[in-house]
Order: C-alpha cells, then sequence, then structure tokens
C-alpha cells in the first residue's frame, strides 16, 4: 500500500502543501472550513505525520516530563491522568517519572528527560524546593510547579491548592461539631503543601481559643506501617482526644482501622477528617469526611501555564502563583 505524503494531502483536498502544513502544525492562517477539510483528509487516509522530520524542523521534540513522587497515591495519578489525556489532545506526548521520593533517582529522571530534549516539564509535590540547573543543559527547559515551591520563582509558575483553607475548614468543623481536643496526623517528612496545611490547622486552633501543644495537638507518624503502635501510645498519653484531621486520607482510613481495634467509636468518641477526597472515602465503614482538590482544574492550569512558557520564553507570567480553591466534604466520620 502506498505511503500517503503531505502532497497527497493537499491535492485530496484542494489547498497547497504549505496550507496542510499550516493545519497540520496549527500555525498560521487557515479557515475553519479548510481546517476541517485538510484534517478530514488525513484521518480517511491514515497520513501519519513524520514526527522526527518536524521534530529537527521545529526545533521541538512535542513530549513534556512530568515528575510525581508517588504515582500509586490517588491524588497524583488522577493528576497526572488528566494532564496526559490534555497534553495528548494537544498532540504532546508525555514521558512519566515516579521518583519515589527519591533524590537520586529524580537527578537521574532529569539527566534522562534533558537527553530526550523535553520541550518543558511538570514537577509535582515533593519534599523539597525544586530548581532547574540549566548549566549542564543544552537549552533552558521550561518548567511549572504543583505543590512544591520553587527555588527560583521567576524562572517558572507555581500552582496548589488552598492547603491552608482546607486544613483551616476541617479544624474547625471537627472543633464546630464539639471536639475539645483536636488533633493532627502527619508523616514526618515535610513537603510544601504539608507545611500549609499545618499551619492551617494550627491557626484554626488559635482562633478557637485552643492553645497548640506539639505533644498534644501533633500526632507524627512514620512511613514503616508503625501507626498502631504510635497511635496506641499517644492516646495513652492524651486520652481526652476527640477528632483528628490527617494530612491525607491514607493516614484517615488507616487510622479508622486502628481506632475501632482499640474500642473507639466514630464519630461518637473521635471524629476523623481526611484530604484529597479519595474514592475509598465514600465506602469506608463510616463513610469518611475529607477535602477535595480540583484536580481539573490543576491539570488545566498546569498544561496551559507550561505551553505559555514553552511559545514565550519571555512571558511576564513567570513568577505567577495560581491558587486553587478547595472543598470540605463531610460524611459519617464527624456527622453524629
Amino acid at each position: 500500500m502506498k505511503k500517503v505524503s503531505i502532497k497527497d494531502i493537499a491535492q485530496l483536498s484542494g489547498v497547497s502543501v504549505a496550507t496542510v502544513s499550516r493545519v497540520i502544525n496549527n500555525n498560521g492562517r487557515f479557515s475553519e472550513e479548510t481546517r476541517k477539510k485538510v484534517l478530514d483528509v488525513i484521518k480517511e487516509t491514515g497520513y501519519q505525520m513524520n514526527f522526527s522530520a518536524k521534530s529537527l524542523r521545529m526545533k521541538k521534540s512535542f513530549s513534556i516530563g512530568v515528575l510525581v513522587p508517588d504515582i500509586s497515591n490517588y491524588f497524583f495519578s488522577d493528576v497526572v491522568q488528566q494532564i496526559e489525556e490534555i497534553l495528548f489532545e494537544k498532540d504532546y506526548s508525555t514521558i512519566i517519572c515516579n521518583t519515589a521520593r527519591n533524590a537520586d533517582k529524580e537527578a537521574a529522571y532529569l539527566q534522562m528527560l534533558e537527553s530526550k530534549m523535553i520541550d518543558g516539564l511538570i514537577v509535582i509535590s515533593g519534599a523539597d524546593e525544586f530548581g532547574f540547573d540549566y548549566s549542564k543543559s543544552e537549552k533552558d527547559i521550561p518548567y511549572i510547579c504543583i505543590d512544591r515551591e520553587p527555588k527560583n520563582s521567576e524562572q517558572t509558575i507555581f500552582i496548589s491548592s488552598n492547603h491552608y483553607q482546607g486544613a483551616f475548614e476541617a479544624a474547625e468543623a471537627l472543633i464546630h461539631s464539639g471536639s475539645k481536643q483536636p488533633i493532627i496526623a502527619m508523616h514526618k517528612r515535610v513537603s510544601s503543601s504539608a507545611k500549609e496545611r499545618f499551619k492551617g490547622f494550627k491557626d484554626a486552633l488559635k482562633k478557637n481559643n485552643i492553645v497548640f501543644d506539639a505533644k498534644k495537638n501533633q500526632l507524627l507518624l512514620n512511613s514503616d506501617n508503625s501507626y498502631p503502635d504510635t497511635l496506641t501510645a499517644f492516646l495513652n498519653r492524651v486520652p481526652e482526644v476527640d477528632g483528628i484531621f490527617a494530612i491525607n486520607d491514607n493516614i484517615a482510613m488507616e487510622l479508622l482501622l486502628e481506632l475501632r481495634r482499640v474500642g473507639k467509636h466514630i464519630p461518637k468518641d473521635i471524629k476523623v477528617i481526611g484530604f484529597d477526597n479519595t474514592p475509598q472515602t465514600k465506602y469506608s465503614t463510616p463513610s469518611l469526611s475529607s477535602v477535595k482538590q480540583n484536580t481539573q482544574g490543576i491539570a488545566n492550569n498546569a498544561v496551559e501555564s507550561l505551553l505559555e512558557l514553552i511559545n514565550h520564553p519571555h512571558s511576564d507570567k513567570k513568577g505567577q502563583s495560581i491558587l486553587l480553591p478547595v472543598e470540605l466534604i463531610l460524611r459519617e466520620s464527624i456527622n453524629t
């Protein structure tokens, strides 16, 4: 079967080769009628572009790298999936790199992505501030940060949910439902989002005249499955605990199991709120209250912001921060 060329597409569409090229690259002037005619012919003939030649000609790889700390985490995977779908519609391929929160692995992935000449990079969360070292790079790769503070904010656009708002509202919901001794349950590792959630929780306590005491209002957890021992020791030391804001739903679900194991009734004895509104929150017993993030909004803003930096390297949008509101979803774990 003869391979269809761009000249064949032009002839079948009744337009010039230059017009077909403009439609394919979505660059230049052409009518909507012409665009539809050319795309219909391309679809009918099964024409495939030579992306290698296109990349060399336009000095673009049409690929985007995504660094994610834990692809098994529902929030991260949801955002990444939506980013990939949006980029696919815009004719970009996505290279997803799961760093497992390992700095050496992240550095290796960055080197690999540079070698593949990606057009841009999306960095999602992580423990430390993110900075791109351009000294060894053949080109300045535009990047945007999601939930991870950039070292050089003037180089990028920072996108985040309003973690402070979510934690503040969660803590107030616990207090308004009768909690006198609310605590925050969180991992010992620190991220940009965790810092904001911790700050929101503390400020909610302050507003409601509850003095924050790290020994009585903060449950620190290791990521080594030692939740049962840690929780039991904490409850023995602070038996008056009657409300828990867990910094994410995974922690909240683990605590729900352990609280039932030690004979605590939810929400009668202890009320619980998580963060991320993962699917299992609706099906746990009792159903888990949680803070919902706007993952679609995050993904849309991420792609739009990155393409802005790719197409306009000197964009005046560099240095911007985009903060998306969250929504508190109350379920059985707080409502009596």
